[in-house]
């Protein structure tokens, strides 16, 4: 009796454990509570096809999509994880790729994301996914189309450290010229 005593007080420190452990990792990975829907990762489970808008001529695949429920209501919540630690402000690239996760999980889900959580080493970054970021994703989506039929493309040169970390720095002039 008292060996089964000890198998089911061992039993539950165990289950204690890895409860603690799955909290942890999930509030490393920057997730709201919730079940994790979908994950690009591999952290959590198999990765599984992109997110496909054929009306926005979109595909992306976000680190995980979050479905939980808020007064009622379910939502999927679209969380990209940034490995570098927090600027004063998330980098607007950043914030332009997590709504265009928004949108698709829109397109897909048939529901709008009212946010979408943006999660870098040390801080986490709620964003909410607006009628005007809405209007800036579909505005670069349709530069980026037209620029893959453009015959020449400019590109910004105003930091030289990018430009001198550039895989095509060999084949761009201005590039070149700003590094002397």
């Amino acid at each position: 009796m008292a060996y089964l005593f000890g198998f089911a007080l061992l039993l539950l420190m165990l289950g204690g454990a890895l409860l603690w452990l799955g909290r942890r990792t999930r509030e490393q990975a920057g997730l709201p509570p919730g079940q994790v829907i979908y994950s690009d990762t591999g952290a959590w489970e198999a990765v599984t096809a992109p997110l496909v808008s054929r009306r926005h001529g979109l595909v992306g695949r976000p680190d995980y999509l979050v479905q939980h429920r808020v007064g009622g209501r379910t939502t999927v919540i679209p969380v990209e994880v940034k490995s570098r630690a927090c600027p004063d402000t998330p980098y607007p690239s950043h914030v332009l790729q997590l709504a265009a996760y928004c949108l698709l999980v829109e397109d897909v889900y048939g529901q709008r994301p009212p946010h979408g959580l943006l999660h870098y080493a040390d801080r986490t970054f709620q964003i909410p996914f607006t009628d005007e970021l809405r209007r800036q994703v579909l505005a670069a989506s349709d530069a980026i189309r037209r620029a893959r039929s453009a015959p020449d493309v400019h590109q910004q040169h105003d930091e030289p450290a990018r430009c001198r970390g550039c895989g095509y720095l060999h084949a761009c002039d201005e590039g070149r010229r700003l590094l002397g």
